[in-house]
């Protein structure tokens, strides 16, 4: 146990617990995808600072099915690319209120989904809400990868590639338009 001497008082401070594993680290963003969405790739912002996932959605509709709330939500899942859209349902766990970037606090549908990682698949929570302005589609939040993954927050795609497209578009021979 440490002590810390603070104003001449003893208080003791306890030791952290020891880690039962080592975490994979990751980048400060990563292509992930999101197979219950029907999103092959999409590239997330880690972000550490917020507790809730983020994840771009428009015309969100809600109904009832078999006694419960679903939501039906579109959403563009390509940065800078508002042509290629994607539809998904998902059953709504409730509204959540979230303090967006502009620091006012919004009520978001709240939806739990499963996200794929370097190998690794596991169910999360996702707030809907639209992302249009921002610099990316999705946020992975803190409590999304708590106790599974550390953040490298000077470096990016440790377990996906910059461009998971390159290898794809490398096959494609495009014609010479010089």
């Amino acid at each position: 146990m440490r002590i810390f001497f603070a104003d001449m008082y003893l208080s003791p401070i306890p030791e952290p617990p020891p880690r039962s594993k080592v975490e994979t680290i990751i980048g400060w963003r990563e292509w992930l995808s999101l197979p219950d969405l029907n999103v092959a790739q999409i590239k997330a912002k880690v972000d550490t600072g917020a507790r809730s996932s983020a994840l771009h959605a428009f015309d969100i509709e809600y109904f009832n099915q078999d006694d419960c709330s679903m939501v039906h939500f579109k959403m563009h899942p390509l940065q800078r690319n508002t042509s290629f859209t994607v539809e998904a349902t998902a059953a709504v766990l409730g509204k959540r209120p979230v303090r967006n970037s502009g620091g006012q606090t919004q009520d978001r549908p709240v939806i739990k989904t499963l996200v794929c990682l370097g190998g690794q698949q596991w169910p999360i929570e996702l707030t809907l809400t639209n992302r249009d302005v921002m610099g990316f589609r999705m946020l992975l939040g803190r409590e999304a990868i708590r106790h599974r993954f550390l953040v490298d927050s000077g470096d990016s795609y440790f377990l996906s590639p910059s461009d998971p497209f390159a290898r794809r578009n490398a096959a494609i021979d495009l014609p010479n338009l010089s």
